[in-house]
């Protein structure tokens, strides 16, 4: 699948049906041993391993054998709960989690194509450290880092910083929590502005390491961003020179239209939840007026469906895993995405015609990490394949190029 050619625009309009299947994009997205709250007691789910650098290499290399795109890896602020918004007390779940971006540093040179993507939450941190860490990232990587950007609104999680208190939301629809909804994401906006500025801040050619004349720098090629927000007012430049890819990939996850417009005004890659096709061609139809809304119509957007899987050979044996996984839990699993169990070419039926309703790739959630991310890797991908669907090769170098993204131009050395 070759990004200029067999792979479409990001913004082009769904394909009809009457036209190939479209070559998709596919995505990991990685969260302990998996999505089920019991899939640590599975026989294949290593709970004592969960903490170490060789749980998490084993599990991206195992991604990358699949010849995926990317991995996500989540991250918080707070341990693990089974409540939206509080604390948690059950002590039958994983609890506690590896830094995200230090993980993605430490397996980044034990791979050589598939994207890493860390979490990070834009509430409470500073957008100058996250800066750094991917710039970081995408050098040690070799151009294959992103950032996915989530927000917070837990009251407990505020408190470990003490800068400001964040109210508990009470009621969704009220008001009140709509506008903190709306801040929280606008103050993401400006997060990734500043993110992006100051990726931006040392032009490409910024260093010359010119030994004879003793100049490594060329300080009028770095670039103050002078960003001033409501919640941050940054100077800059960066540390760190200008990153291999220029703009490392920024993706978010998204369920409504206030987070549908982050994804519009500074993502690359959104990843949405839809239960159906309908809904899924209403959420691109959403996303895309929103990036018109935002100037940025003819910038191209990777729409992703996030989907949780239990993948088995037989959809009978699939349904009792999760049967089986609930009775554990001591309660029915429910997710904000679509949960699937079937078979790997079952789940290559429903992607294709999600993908028919304008998605161009898909994230999905093992929910035994050890078990459902091989079947992935194993069974969906050479269906895909076989289907002409899915790439046989890794075909660019970083994550930009399998994604079929352009490396942007720097704003500072263009002005």
């Amino acid at each position: 699948m070759s990004p200029s050619a067999a792979s479409p625009s990001p913004a082009s309009p769904a394909p009809s049906t009457s036209t190939p299947p479209a070559a998709l994009h596919l995505a990991v997205a990685l969260d302990g041993t998996g999505w089920h709250p019991a899939s640590w007691r599975e026989p294949v789910a290593r709970p004592r391993e969960v903490f170490t650098a060789g749980y998490w290499a084993d599990l991206v290399a195992e991604a990358e054998r699949g010849l995926l795109d990317l991995v996500t890896i989540e991250d918080g602020l707070g341990p693990q709960s089974s409540h939206f918004l509080d604390p948690g007390e059950r002590t039958d779940q994983v609890r506690g989690r590896l830094d995200a971006v230090l993980v993605a540093a430490r397996i980044a040179p034990l791979t050589r194509h598939i994207g890493i993507v860390p979490t990070t939450v834009a509430t409470h941190t500073e957008p100058f450290h996250i800066s750094k860490a991917i710039a970081t990232l995408d050098y040690v990587s070799s151009g294959r880092a992103g950032l996915r950007v989530q927000i917070t609104a837990r009251p407990n999680e505020a408190a470990h910083f003490g800068r400001r208190t964040i109210p508990r939301i009470e009621a969704y629809e009220s008001p009140d929590t709509q506008e903190l909804v709306t801040e929280l994401f606008d103050e993401a906006a400006d997060y990734v502005e500043v993110v992006r500025r100051l990726w931006d801040s040392w032009e490409d050619d910024a260093e010359i390491r010119d030994v004879a004349t003793g100049r490594f720098v060329d300080r009028d090629k770095l670039h103050y961003i002078d960003f001033q927000g409501r919640r941050f007012s940054v100077k800059g430049p960066s540390i760190t020179p200008r990153p291999p890819q220029g703009q490392p990939v920024v993706t978010a996850l998204a369920h409504a239209t206030v987070p549908y417009r982050l994804v519009a005004r500074q993502a690359d890659i959104g990843f949405v939840t839809p239960q159906d096709t309908d809904q899924a061609r209403a959420i691109v139809a959403e996303i895309r007026a929103e990036r018109l809304a935002a100037g940025r119509a003819d910038e191209p957007l990777h729409i992703f469906g996030d989907l949780v899987v239990f993948l088995d050979d037989d959809p009978a044996e699939a349904a009792a895993r999760r049967e089986r996984l609930d009775a554990l839990a001591g309660e029915p699993y429910t997710s904000d995405a679509r949960i699937f169990t079937g078979t790997p070419a079952q789940l290559a039926d429903l992607l294709q015609e999600l993908a028919a309703a304008g998605l161009s790739g898909f994230r999905l959630r093992p929910a035994v990490a050890g078990h459902d991310l091989p079947a992935i890797t194993r069974g969906l991908v050479p269906e895909l394949q076989r289907r002409d669907a899915f790439r046989h090769a890794y075909e660019a170098d970083t994550l930009r190029g399998l994604l079929g993204l352009a490396r942007p131009a720097n704003r500072y050395a263009a002005a």
